[in-house]
């Protein structure tokens, strides 16, 4: 054990901008095994398939988890784990928005797929956008983080005390704008996203499902990224975690979608989460100091807590 303590202490550690490569190469072969070779045909997903890619999606997050805390420490791994979860169980609320457009926008099955791919891909760059600018805003003036702190708080003290009833996804502000902008076509044109007709575009249903998923997905961000930058503001960590996060989005969609509304104390569960994370900036003035590994085990508890709990209220012995 001493000599596996020591060789992890005195290892080569790689520079930063080939830890920044080996992350940019695993993503870009992930994409192109989706793309090309786990979903090159046009079907409807299978519940054993989604199930086996969710697993492969989320051991590969965890196996970089062993790689950053083997270039990084303990703390460092500990910190993206944290992360990585907040950001996996904030995207339930995707799963839950993605359901209900394809269902207004009645998306066939079998291209939701192609839509989700090409959805997450434009949520990458994003996200690398918005990472950026937040941390660049964080460097430059560090009182921003207990604006975060107060976001957070009255974000999650909302979701808790909140009792509005959802808007319609057809008559959200998002939705209309989209169909002022573009001239749409109501017709499914095979996996298309945009036709033409003489010298007219016209986006199809499935790009207008694309446009929508990805402009929620710039909303979510704004409750996401706070929350990851007030867990860590190393910038690696943070993007890493939200990229892992996200790429497991589209095989847990398929997963969870048809159930995504038994999960009835999840959204309380998170509610918890941000207020947790929000008050963490100011424990150390009350002498509470929480170490990364404590956040990471208060943070898996609340959530397995609020999956339980939900699935044993929804199951149907509860409901009998």
């Amino acid at each position: 054990m001493e000599k596996l303590n020591y060789l992890l202490e005195h290892h080569y550690m790689l520079p930063s901008n080939l830890m920044w490569i080996v992350f940019g190469i695993l993503i870009f072969a992930l994409l192109f095994l989706d793309l090309f070779v786990f979903h090159k045909k046009v079907e409807e997903p299978q519940i054993a398939n989604t199930l086996k890619m969710s697993i492969y999606y989320i051991l590969i997050a965890l196996i970089f988890g062993l790689f950053i805390i083997y270039e990084k420490g303990t703390a460092a791994g500990m910190l993206y784990y944290t992360g990585y979860l907040v950001e996996k169980s904030l995207s339930m609320d995707n799963i839950f928005v993605i359901s209900l457009v394809f269902t207004s926008l009645n998306i066939p099955t079998k291209y939701q797929h192609r839509v989700l791919f090409w959805g997450i891909l434009g949520a990458i760059v994003m996200r690398a956008v918005m990472i950026m600018i937040g941390a660049k805003l964080v460097s430059d003036f560090h009182w921003l983080l207990y604006v975060f702190s107060f976001f957070l708080l009255y974000t999650g003290i909302k979701m808790v005390v909140s009792s509005e009833e959802d808007t319609p996804l057809t008559e959200t502000r998002i939705f209309k704008f989209i169909k002022r902008t573009f001239k749409i076509t109501r017709r499914l044109h095979n996996e298309h996203f945009i036709i033409k007709r003489g010298s007219i575009i016209l986006i199809t249903p499935l790009l207008f499902a694309l446009i929508v998923i990805e402009l929620m997905d710039v909303i979510f961000a704004v409750d996401s990224i706070p929350a990851i930058f007030l867990i860590t503001q190393d910038v690696y960590l943070v993007y890493t975690s939200n990229i892992f996060a996200i790429l497991g989005l589209r095989a847990l969609y398929f997963l969870l979608a048809a159930a995504v509304n038994r999960f009835t104390y999840l959204k309380p569960a998170l509610a918890i989460i941000l207020i947790f994370i929000g008050s963490k900036i100011f424990l150390p003035y009350i002498g509470i100091n929480i170490e990364a590994w404590q956040s990471l085990i208060i943070t898996f508890s609340i959530i397995a807590g609020g999956i339980i709990l939900s699935l044993v209220k929804t199951s149907p012995e509860a409901k009998a």
